[in-house]
């Protein structure tokens, strides 16, 4: 769940961007940063952890962790005032030692796992967002109505539902997944 928040002269919220990258939250929601607005939200439910589960254990079936790694709610530094938290991204192994150095770096392939209380309007921000910033491919995924929305561009998506394969190419050209199998009550 995600709850916009507007700037609050309290003391506990940090008030600059600089503020927000050092401050630790102590109400256990987690938070984003967007054009001076922070972004609250919850972490990840059991239902996206379950869809998490299936995709991590997809990876790992299919070796991708030979070219990379999947991460939960990562920081990904969009712009140079602005930080998101996708649910899931990917992110290769050169990527990872550039971010050791200290170097921001996109992800190419960026799952949210969305819940009824999404607002429309903050998920299209995002995919807006995450194509500007050069992410190449976003799954959107409605466990509820089990669908999932595979955009490769801001104008291109496909919509996915119980028999069609998901794909993340070009950035995984053989990441691919039945919807069904992706809600499977045990994972595939």
């Amino acid at each position: 769940m995600k709850i916009a928040m507007q700037h609050t002269t309290a003391t506990a919220f940090p008030q600059t961007f600089d503020e927000f990258l050092t401050w630790e939250p102590v109400d256990g929601y987690k938070y984003e940063w967007k054009d001076g607005e922070m972004i609250r939200f919850s972490g990840l439910s059991k239902t996206q952890y379950f869809v998490y589960n299936v995709l991590n254990k997809f990876f790992y079936e299919r070796d991708y962790y030979k070219t990379g790694i999947l991460i939960t709610i990562p920081d990904v530094m969009l712009t140079a005032l602005q930080m998101r938290r996708p649910d899931i991204a990917y992110f290769t192994k050169e990527q990872i030692q550039r971010g050791r150095q200290g170097e921001d770096v996109i992800p190419a392939f960026v799952v949210e796992v969305l819940s009824e209380t999404d607002q429309a309007y903050r998920i299209e921000e995002k995919i807006a967002e995450y194509f500007k910033a050069g992410v190449q491919v976003v799954w959107n995924i409605f466990p509820e109505s089990e669908v999932v929305y595979v955009y490769t561009s801001r104008k291109h998506v496909t919509i996915c539902l119980e028999s069609d394969v998901c794909s993340a190419a070009p950035v995984l050209p053989d990441f691919s997944i039945c919807v069904n199998d992706l809600f499977a009550p045990t994972p595939v």
